[in-house]
């Protein structure tokens, strides 16, 4: 079970209280196996609730930046697509699913140091939700909304075209689940898990880039895997 930060319910959780919770990544990812170790150790001693190990899938973690996250379903679900765009529309999971869809492997790493190798994951090609809604001209990046209230993410348009950036409904073979993000996260493969935002609910085309809710912090908007600062105390599951 994933415990909860003691905040007002939806309250985002301030970068002091990561900070704390991460301190011992702060020497950052080239650390290596040092830092795998302690970073692991951390995460099970947290005593925010910030992070968790997740049983059974393979060295997750769990991160939330708000106390309490509402879950959706087939029935509840819907991702807005919009801003600067000729077609905005609303899709239920039954048009995702019904969407084609792409299967990447993959490791996935997180910008404080730990990785899980050979990641299945499987959804649609987000370059295609954005051709489906049609992009303007003018447009140069892409905004995304969470539906836990707080957090954010965003793309320059070039990199949200790359055929490893997904809409993804699966992880590791199964529908991705509410820990993980589900049923809807963005997986941005190239980059460092943070990009890769949870319980997506709006994808907006913006005319310029929307630092998200960590690089607001401080942290790297192009988190590249092996050229980012390196910071390690921005977490992600």
């Amino acid at each position: 079970m994933t415990k909860e930060v003691e905040h007002p319910k939806g309250t985002p959780v301030g970068r002091r209280v990561v900070l704390g919770l991460l301190g011992l990544g702060a020497v950052g990812v080239a650390a290596g196996p040092a830092l795998q170790r302690a970073e692991s150790s951390l995460a099970e001693r947290d005593p925010s609730g910030l992070s968790g190990l997740l049983p059974g899938n393979n060295g997750f973690r769990y991160y939330s930046v708000v106390t309490s996250v509402p879950e959706r379903d087939a029935t509840t679900y819907g991702l807005t697509v919009g801003g600067l765009v000729d077609r905005p529309a609303t899709h239920r999971l039954a048009d995702l699913r019904a969407m084609p869809q792409r299967r990447l492997v993959k490791d996935v790493q997180c910008v404080t140091g730990w990785r899980v190798p050979d990641t299945p994951f499987e959804g649609v090609p987000l370059a295609h939700l954005l051709d489906t809604a049609g992009v303007r001209p003018g447009a140069r990046a892409v905004r995304f909304d969470c539906f836990d209230g707080a957090y954010s993410e965003s793309l320059t348009l070039e990199q949200a075209r790359r055929d490893d950036v997904l809409v993804a409904l699966s992880m590791q073979d199964k529908p991705i689940s509410h820990q993980h993000g589900g049923p809807v996260r963005l997986y941005v493969a190239p980059m460092y898990f943070y990009k890769s935002a949870k319980w997506l609910s709006g994808i907006t085309v913006t005319d310029a880039v929307q630092p998200g809710y960590w690089e607001v912090n401080g942290y790297d908007v192009d988190a590249w895997v092996g050229r980012s600062n390196g910071r390690a105390d921005a977490p992600t599951s």
